[in-house]
């Protein structure tokens, strides 16, 4: 007797996320071998759009796995569990992988990234209701010609933005002194942030 071999096919996110996990565009611009690092599936109601995977992300694949994502987390008062669960949470920065450092910090995110694979991300992010767009390159991509001059005013300004878009400074330490010299940002935005943030992991 023989059987009929059927052809079993992947649903378009699956070749999707296999396509990105593949991807070596900007191979020659990486301080390592390409890693893209995304967090990513068609139930999540919450994305998250950074900047890019840091060294500790890099080394470990897992991103936000820094002092970073440890604010992160805090100022959207969730714990790792909900964070990383994909159901829930999407994870898409403007460069999938780490870029590098330069004197400052880490260098920028690539640009190719968004151009390539966000557009396709977001056709299957269809349940998404609120975009967290953290730092200036993700704001700058996004809000285009409704983004203020600066990065403090995108986020003093946050309600203009909502309900799809929720601007955040970066998270990052080195950016104790702006949170200081802002203290409205924890008083005013973060129980905003929150509450929205909890009646979506909550729905």
């Amino acid at each position: 007797m023989s059987f009929k071999k059927t052809k079993t096919y992947r649903s378009d996110f699956d070749e999707l996320k296999k396509s990105i996990s593949e991807c070596t565009h900007c191979r020659q611009h990486l301080p390592y071998p390409p890693r893209p690092i995304v967090q990513l599936h068609p139930n999540a109601k919450i994305l998250v759009i950074g900047q890019a995977p840091g060294q500790k992300a890099h080394d470990s694949a897992i991103p936000w796995n820094d002092a970073s994502g440890n604010n992160l987390r805090k100022w959207m008062g969730i714990e790792k569990e909900i964070f990383y669960d994909k159901n829930k949470i999407a994870l898409m920065p403007m460069g999938f992988c780490y870029p590098g450092k330069n004197k400052s910090g880490d260098l920028p995110p690539r640009p190719e990234c968004a151009e390539l694979w966000h557009q396709k991300i977001l056709q299957q992010l269809s349940s998404v209701k609120l975009t967290l767009l953290i730092g200036m390159y993700a704001q700058k991509h996004y809000l285009g010609q409704n983004a203020y001059n600066t990065l403090t005013e995108n986020v003093h300004h946050f309600n203009d933005f909502l309900p799809k878009y929720f601007p955040l400074v970066h998270p990052s330490p080195r950016n104790g002194i702006w949170l200081s010299k802002n203290t409205w940002f924890e008083k005013t935005a973060i129980p905003v942030l929150q509450k929205i943030i909890r009646t979506l992991i909550e729905s």
